[in-house]
C-alpha cells in the first residue's frame, strides 16, 4: 500500500534554544531562508506524501499560519509586481494537506506521544511516516523516499533511519543492535545513550521512520521508560520481537537542529548547498578563518 501520509512531532518547547523560542516554536527558527518545519513537510512532499498531520502544542499557531493561504501578502506582492515571491508564498501552502492536531496533556512526555495525539488521522492496515521536527536531512534522494522505497520491497513492521556517528557522540544517541547475518539489516534492539563500552554498533537512530499501525497498537500498550517517558523506540523494540524491523542506512548527512550550535552548523552547511549564496559564504568563510 502506498504511503501517503505523515505525522510530524512539533510539540516541544525548544528549551535549549530559549530565548528565540520563547514566542516562536522552534520549528519555525529558519534554515537559511525558510523555517525548519518547511524543510521537513517539503521533504515529505517530495517523497510522495499527500497529508502531513502536525502534532503541536498551545502556542504554535505560528506553524499553522505558515502553511496556510495568505490573502493580503499575497494581493500585496501582487500590487508590488513581485511575482517570483508570489510564486514561492504560494508554493509553502500547497506543498501537501497540512492538518495540525494538539497534543493533550494527558499524553505522557515522550518522542512516542505524537503518534498517539494523531491516532485519529490514521487508519488500521495503513503505513505513514513519522518524522522529528528538529531532525534534517541533506541529501539528493530525500531520506523518506528511501525508508518509503525500502517499506515498500519488503513490506515490514517498520523502518528506522540510522547514520554512522563517532564514538564521542554514542552517549547521545539511541544506538541499534543487529540481527547478525541479516540483508537488509534487521533491528535487534536499541540502546538509549550508551557508554562507548555498551555500544552494539555505532548506527544512531535519529528521527526518520515508515512504521506500520501495528506501531500505534504496541505503543498503547507500551510502559514508561526512562525518565518516565513514552518511548517510541520501546516500542519499536517490542515490535522486533515478533515482526521484522529493518534499518535503513541513510544516504545523506543527518543535521539535528535541537541546540544553538547545531542550529548554527546546520544553517551553514545548508547555505554551502544553495547556489545563489553559497559562492558568497565561502569566500566569507575562508577570509575569516585565515584571521582566527
Amino acid at each position: 500500500m502506498t504511503i501517503t501520509k505523515a505525522v510530524i512531532a512539533v510539540a516541544g518547547y525548544g528549551t535549549r534554544l530559549l530565548p528565540a523560542t520563547k514566542a516562536v516554536p522552534k520549528e519555525m527558527l529558519t534554515i537559511v531562508d525558510r523555517p525548519c518545519i518547511q524543510h521537513l513537510v517539503e521533504e515529505a512532499a517530495k517523497s510522495g506524501i499527500t497529508d502531513v498531520i502536525l502534532v503541536t502544542r498551545p502556542g504554535s499557531e505560528a506553524i499553522d499560519q505558515h502553511f496556510a493561504s495568505s490573502p493580503a501578502l499575497e494581493a500585496h506582492l501582487v500590487e508590488q509586481g513581485k511575482d517570483k515571491l508570489l510564486e514561492t508564498v504560494r508554493a509553502v501552502s500547497s506543498l501537501a494537506n497540512v492538518t495540525s492536531v494538539i497534543q493533550s496533556a494527558d499524553l505522557p512526555y515522550g518522542n512516542g506521544s505524537p503518534i498517539l495525539a494523531a491516532k485519529d488521522h490514521l487508519e488500521p492496515g495503513e503505513g505513514f511516516v513519522y518524522m522529528f521536527g528538529d531532525d534534517l536531512v541533506l541529501s539528493d534522494v530525500p531520506a523518506v523516499k528511501q525508508l518509503v522505497d525500502t517499506y515498500d520491497a519488503h513490506n515490514p513492521a517498520a523502518v528506522i533511519a540510522v547514520q554512522e556517528v563517532p564514538d564521542d557522540m554514542l552517549s547521545a544517541y539511541g544506538m541499534v543492535a543487529l540481527k547478525p547475518g541479516t540483508d537488509p539489516m534487521e533491528l535487534d534492539s536499541i540502546i538509549e545513550k550508551p557508554t562507548k563500552e555498551e555500544a552494539p554498533s555505532n548506527l544512531a537512530q535519529f528521527g526518520r521512520f515508515v512504521l506500520s499501525y501495528k506501531t500505534v497498537e504496541v505503543l498503547e500498550q507500551t510502559a514508561l521508560g526512562k525518565g518516565n517517558e513514552l518511548w517510541l523506540t520501546d516500542a519499536i523494540a517490542r515490535l522486533s520481537k515478533d515482526d521484522r524491523v529493518l534499518v535503513q542506512k541513510v544516504e545523506g548527512t543527518w543535521y539535528t537542529t535541537g541546540d544553538h550550535y547545531q542550529l548554527l552548523i546546520a544553517n551553514i552547511e545548508y547555505a554551502l548547498s544553495d547556489p545563489p549564496i553559497s559562492d558568497r559564504l565561502k569566500t566569507y568563510l575562508k577570509a575569516k578563518a585565515s584571521s582566527l
